[in-house]
């Protein structure tokens, strides 16, 4: 047995990768992409979605996601990010639009090196980037058309001072602590004016 049994060096992949078996290709990881996540309207797949357009922006994208890191995105600017994302259109049918929340609850985070979770519950990002799919046409949503998203950028310590214990946030809401709302355009600017106030 390998005696290093420690995180895995991921590589980023490009979808070309064959699927093998005794030297005869039958598929392609690409293809397994498409099977899998064609739906990037499913709430688990649209989080994620969120993330990558906000790492995008914030030119940290270059990588891989880690899934299991205390935060979302880490900049070359040393600032973590926490990306949370909600919609009112889900993949199945809906007798109306969902009542649209964030999550902000504070959490323990997990550390790879030792494999144990920390107790301490808190948020451990400097800003949190809420991204609202505000479209509401189940016809033409397209999670991919940036236009169909707002985003809501807030440093971290307005969520602690004014909400401390709360762990969702609804929008109206969330409009009530003045956060930077923008588009995908302005994204970079507003995570850097709020990360700049943590420090």
């Amino acid at each position: 047995m390998n005696g290093n049994l420690g995180p895995l060096a991921v590589t980023r992949l490009s979808g070309a990768e064959p699927i093998q078996t005794n030297g005869e290709t039958v598929g392609s990881l690409g293809g397994f992409w498409s099977w899998a996540y064609s739906d990037v309207s499913n709430n688990a797949l649209r989080g994620v979605l969120a993330e990558y357009i906000v790492a995008m922006a914030l030119g940290a994208a270059a990588g891989t996601r880690i899934g299991w890191d205390a935060v979302d995105i880490r900049t070359s600017e040393q600032w973590s990010v926490e990306v949370k994302s909600t919609a009112y259109l889900q993949s199945w049918t809906q007798a109306r639009p969902s009542a649209a929340s964030f999550d902000i609850e504070p959490k323990g985070s997990w550390d790879p090196e030792t494999n144990t979770t920390s107790t301490e519950k808190r948020r451990h990002a400097d800003v949190y980037v809420f991204c609202l799919l505000h479209h509401q046409n189940k016809l033409t949503l397209d999670p991919l058309d940036l236009g169909q998203w707002t985003f809501f950028v807030l440093p971290t310590r307005v969520l602690n001072d004014r909400h401390p214990h709360q762990k969702t946030i609804t929008p109206s809401s969330l409009q009530r602590l003045d956060p930077l709302q923008v588009d995908f355009a302005g994204l970079a600017k507003a995570v850097a004016l709020c990360a700049e106030d943590t420090r």
